[in-house]
């Protein structure tokens, strides 16, 4: 263990490899709380090189590297459990270049998503990708994972915006793929292997992100739905009508961690089993009046039983923290996630499928739901009772997961939808990946990384 903390330090300097119990425990996990950490030490490289020194180390000791940014992710994907050195990108968190014309900026893996947000506001312009974790995940990750968040409807995934990046592979060699352009007929195009690929193929030491222009004003409308079925009805009318950047459901029941939570008072005097959290584009003058049709429309029908529409900016971030406060209100119960997507005409009876299959397993476990029901992304939350064990709790939640995996198949949908693979999901990716495809996945991770020293165990089995 000394020498290989020595060799560590001689590559990213003596501050900058630990192996002291704090810092493997903190930087040995990610958000996942179902594995204990075991990292062997962690580095924390300032340099492409340095990058690249670490990875030939490690195929020379074979060694086993996991990355780590801003640890945000729900999967377990940088998790490290068999004494890995952790790869930490903290260090490599400079914005190094804006092309005003291209409208492109490029970021190290380090530099934080709101970084990257506030960064284009200031520029005039605009970077879309967004979740409740902006204020800490890191670019790294994000792209890694191709993270989605709450404006895909509108904007896309993490992939759209990617115009070009530098990698590490698992060999130690650096590819610089796409170079920023738009069009680029020349084969294959690499970029997208490693965008969603967790770190399993190399590391991602450089991006090139797409800006865009800013919205026009943002108004919120959130409803209080009484059946799931609704939600589908009223994002199909609003659809029609206006421009939507999101549209998002929770119920009532994650509402009520939220408001437990400190956030704010209940919208509506009476609650409703849903809520439906639409964001719209105030594109032209008349769209505030299609908003207000839409509105009326939904109500006459019978779709919604009440309903708020933000007049300005305080209110529709006052609106938006009813649905971004989910995620940190329910994770003192330690939730058990499955993040899942199906097509959105076919949210509602799949919805009612699972809720029917983990009822009649564990009637005494509490089911929270949200998502961004827009793209028809679920996620299903299963708290754990504060009397279980954590490991019991684990065992009987992977044990419903099996049946709720089974329904995705029937439905043609992902057992992960934003969050990743990870080791959380990895058991379960033939659910959604057929046998074949999970061979050429294999096979192109011999490919970049023959000696198995990336993210090993994560992903593929």
């Amino acid at each position: 263990m000394g020498s290989m903390i020595e060799a560590l330090r001689s590559i990213v300097g003596e501050k900058y490899a630990r192996d002291d119990a704090d810092s493997l425990l903190t930087y040995g996990r990610d958000w996942t709380r179902f594995y204990e950490p075991h990292a062997g030490a962690i580095a924390f490289p300032g340099t492409v090189e340095q990058v690249a020194a670490i990875v030939r180390f490690a195929n020379d000791q074979q060694l086993s590297l996991v990355p780590s940014g801003g640890r945000t992710g729900l999967s377990g994907g940088a998790v490290a459990t068999r004494g890995e050195v952790v790869v930490s990108f903290d260090r490599m968190n400079e914005v190094t270049n804006f092309n005003e014309i291209e409208r492109t900026v490029t970021v190290q893996p380090g530099v934080i998503t709101q970084q990257l947000q506030g960064f284009a506001e200031d520029h005039g312009l605009f970077y879309p990708v967004d979740f409740a974790s902006a204020g800490s995940s890191q670019l790294g990750g994000n792209i890694a994972t191709n993270a989605g968040g709450i404006k895909v409807l509108r904007y896309g995934l993490t992939r759209d915006w990617v115009q070009g990046l530098k990698v590490i592979t698992g060999t130690g060699e650096m590819l610089d793929l796409n170079k920023g352009l738009v069009k680029n007929a020349t084969g294959y195009d690499l970029r997208h292997l490693f965008i969603g690929s967790e770190g399993t193929l190399g590391f991602i030491v450089e991006a090139t992100m797409q800006l865009t222009a800013k919205p026009k004003p943002l108004s919120v409308v959130l409803l209080a739905v009484p059946a799931l079925e609704n939600i589908i009805s009223i994002l199909t009318e609003f659809r029609a009508r206006v421009p939507l950047t999101a549209y998002e459901f929770f119920s009532d029941k994650a509402l009520g961690h939220v408001l437990a939570h400190g956030s704010g008072a209940r919208p509506f005097e009476t609650a409703a089993d849903f809520y439906a959290l639409i964001e719209i584009e105030n594109v032209q003058e008349a769209t505030e009046a299609d908003t207000l049709s839409a509105f009326e429309h939904c109500m006459e029908a019978g779709w919604a039983t009440d309903g708020i529409l933000s007049q300005n900016d305080r209110e529709r971030a006052a609106l938006w923290r009813y649905r971004e406060g989910i995620s940190e209100s329910i994770t003192p119960y330690t939730p058990y996630k499955n993040d899942v997507a199906v097509t959105i005409s076919r949210v509602p009876a799949f919805l009612q499928a699972v809720d029917e299959a983990v009822a009649r397993r564990y009637p005494d476990f509490e089911i929270v739901w949200f998502g961004h029901i827009g793209d028809g992304n679920l996620h299903l939350n299963i708290l754990k009772p504060g009397d279980l064990a954590i490991d019991d709790f684990k065992a009987q939640c992977e044990e419903v997961s099996e049946e709720v995996m089974g329904i995705v198949q029937a439905y043609d949908g992902s057992v992960s939808a934003e969050h990743g693979v990870g080791l959380l999901k990895r058991n379960q990716l033939g659910y959604t990946r057929s046998r074949t495809e999970m061979d050429y996945m294999a096979a192109m991770k011999r490919v970049f990384d023959p000696n198995g020293v990336m993210n090993p165990g994560k992903l593929l089995i």
